[in-house]
């Protein structure tokens, strides 16, 4: 099985170059450069454009002309999400525009001041959700960002240099488990925490699930947290749209949080993320064996 190890694609050369094309020729330009930079992750990135046809193929059941199409244009709408997220970092927000569906459902959870959990995943552009709430009253609810350490210290540094703040909080996941003490914390402290929650990693516990006409294992503690501390859940993903559009969607869930169960939340997640990967395909970003159905 290929297994995800929770580092990004990305250099910090390649980050350089992006900033430089943005900041001085605009993001058109660094756009333009995918077009070289997808055809090249096509050839020389075999494992990735493996599961990345495979998903196409047989998880969505496309022709094998469009699933070779898809895998080259998944790279694209990846790459410009990276440099979109740069661009926005930087400064740029202005040039994006940010739509809502659902964000009443945000501003009701805050309001409640009682905490809660978020659940998003590795569809869209997850990273981005930070953006979106300087637009929510966020007075008196605290809001934190559960983040995995996917990208090396050079990159981190250098883009931390020129990123603009928000006010989201952050909790970085950590190898000892103290994140798991820092969570518990939060919401004991009656505060909200996003977190994307698709991705099993061997050897901790899992559920298995049918997603996608196969069951893949998730990671059961996000479950089993929200199950145990009955607070406010959504669902919540952020797509790409045309051009330099954002959208952020915002979903209930369709069961009583009062009596809830591990496997009521998960499955709730699993239908509002196969609505989110069949309306947006192209934007499905787990470059590893997802299914565990390739093999070496």
């Amino acid at each position: 099985m290929t297994q995800w190890e929770g580092k990004a694609k990305g250099t910090p050369l390649g980050y350089k170059i992006f900033i430089f094309l943005i900041k001085n020729l605009g993001l058109n330009a660094a756009y333009s450069i995918l077009v070289f930079v997808a055809v090249y992750y096509v050839i020389f990135s075999p494992s990735t454009t493996k599961t990345s046809y495979y998903f196409y193929r047989k998880r969505l059941q496309q022709s094998v002309f469009t699933s070779l199409l898809n895998v080259y244009r998944n790279y694209f709408v990846f790459g410009q999400t990276l440099i979109d997220r740069t661009a926005i970092s930087y400064g740029l927000k202005n040039k994006f525009s940010f739509t809502y569906d659902g964000k009443e459902k945000i501003q009701a959870l805050l309001d409640k001041r009682q905490g809660g959990i978020i659940f998003s995943a590795h569809i869209g552009s997850f990273n981005i959700a930070r953006y979106f709430f300087g637009e929510f009253d966020m007075t008196d609810t605290g809001v934190n960002l559960l983040v995995t350490d996917q990208e090396n210290e050079q990159i981190k540094q250098y883009v931390g240099a020129v990123s603009t703040d928000t006010i989201m909080k952050f909790i970085v996941i950590k190898d000892d488990m103290s994140h798991i003490f820092k969570m518990n914390e939060v919401l004991t402290n009656n505060e909200v925490i996003i977190f994307a929650s698709d991705r099993y990693v061997e050897g901790i516990q899992f559920i298995e699930q049918d997603f996608l006409g196969k069951s893949v294992k998730f990671p059961s503690g996000p479950y089993k947290l929200a199950a145990r501390k009955k607070k406010p859940i959504l669902y919540m993903y952020v797509m790409k749209g045309a051009g330099k559009e954002y959208n952020l969607f915002a979903r209930e869930p369709e069961f009583d949080e009062v009596a809830v169960k591990p496997s009521h939340v998960l499955k709730e997640y699993i239908r509002y993320m196969t609505i989110m990967v069949k309306k947006y395909p192209l934007q499905w970003f787990n470059y590893y064996d997802y299914w565990d159905d390739l093999k070496a």
